[in-house]
């Protein structure tokens, strides 16, 4: 695989933090650019960052990088790079028209951002579970009219931990499911720091996350028609989530009924079988067992499961027979490397190997 000049837009933030890590030393990705907003433009990385919220340390290989203008030197950063990561904190109408702009600049997009993800020829994508909507990209870059120019997205954090755990039973009947996410703090950008309302205390709202967590499963299980993807119609999902005092990794509490209700055995056999994409093309970023399953009736729990395979797994516990639905379990998985950058990282290298970004 050819070496990727890429830049990472937002780069100052907790997502782009993250993103440098998993960039440090990456084999396909060179970081060439990071870029920010106006006030960090100008300054060396290393100070224009004011909180470092990695445990890990800042990589001394970008501090003495100068951090780009993402609106003003859009021009600049587009030539430079082969395509750009997108993580930033600012209006969703703003980050529509920022990544429309790169994207017409032939400079593809890899967002974190929630903006493109229900734009119809956008792909939203969950690399082991629906790889085949990359297949809208050139439907996408006519309507741009790009020659190498696009936008991919993945989807919501909160999605990681019980959509690919629903996935691979679908071949079951999937008819319904009701979802409790538990979801941490840093998915807010925040640590006990910076948020200490948050110490024992539940909050039972976070805004706009539950309309995105009964939605969006649905475009990543729709169909590609005329150029468009056309969201599924069903499984109906309803979802509550709540805010709780973790630092990283989303719990799921899901129940779940099928139109062929499996056995217990049946589902456990398709979680254990069941691989992507990423795992076929052993992509850099996968984890080798995309779900994990815990027989103990404590686990999984974010402390102990949460860098399950470099955090890029999925995690599940608990699963038995429900009265009302057919079944419930526990689903987890680390929001900021599989929910956010680490789940980017690896949709960039499904691209990359699918010759999208060449």
């Amino acid at each position: 695989m050819k070496k990727f000049d890429v830049g990472v837009i937002g780069a100052t933030g907790m997502v782009g933090q993250r993103f440098l890590l998993l960039l440090e030393n990456h084999p396909w990705f060179n970081v060439v650019c990071l870029a920010a907003s106006a006030s960090s433009a100008g300054k060396k990385y290393g100070d224009a960052v004011k909180r470092w919220h990695m445990t890990e340390p800042l990589p001394e290989k970008f501090k003495d990088m100068v951090v780009m203008d993402a609106s003003a030197d859009k021009q600049t950063i587009a030539k430079t790079v082969d395509f750009c990561f997108c993580a930033v904190n600012m209006p969703k109408e703003q980050i529509r028209g920022l990544e429309y702009e790169y994207a017409k600049l032939e400079c593809p997009i890899v967002s974190n951002n929630s903006a493109h993800r229900f734009t119809d020829d956008v792909p939203m994508i969950i690399p082991e579970v629906n790889a085949e909507h990359l297949s809208v990209i050139p439907a996408q870059k006519k309507r741009l009219g790009t020659k190498r120019g696009f936008i991919a997205v993945k989807s919501n954090c909160s999605l990681q931990s019980y959509v690919p755990l629903l996935h691979p039973l679908k071949k079951f009947g999937v008819k319904c499911a009701a979802v409790t996410t538990y979801q941490a703090i840093s998915g807010a950008g925040k640590t006990f720091e910076t948020m200490p309302e948050i110490c024992d205390n539940v909050i039972p709202y976070i805004g706009g996350e539950e309309q995105k967590s009964e939605a969006e499963p649905l475009k990543i299980w729709g169909e590609i028609n005329d150029g468009k993807i056309v969201p599924a119609a069903s499984p109906v999902i309803t979802a509550q989530c709540l805010r709780v005092p973790v630092t990283d990794g989303h719990t799921a509490a899901c129940f779940v009924s099928f139109e062929n209700k499996p056995s217990k055995e049946e589902i456990l056999q398709a979680w254990k079988d069941f691989s992507g994409e990423p795992q076929k093309l052993k992509l850099p970023s996968a984890p080798l067992n995309f779900i994990h399953y815990f027989s103990e009736d404590d686990r999984p729990q974010p402390k102990l499961d949460r860098n399950c395979e470099r955090g890029m797994a999925v995690c599940a516990g608990r699963l038995r027979e429900d009265n009302l639905f057919d079944y419930k379990f526990i689903g987890f998985s680390h929001n900021t490397l599989r929910g956010a950058a680490g789940g980017a990282v690896l949709l960039a290298e499904l691209l990359a190997a699918k010759g999208y970004l060449d």
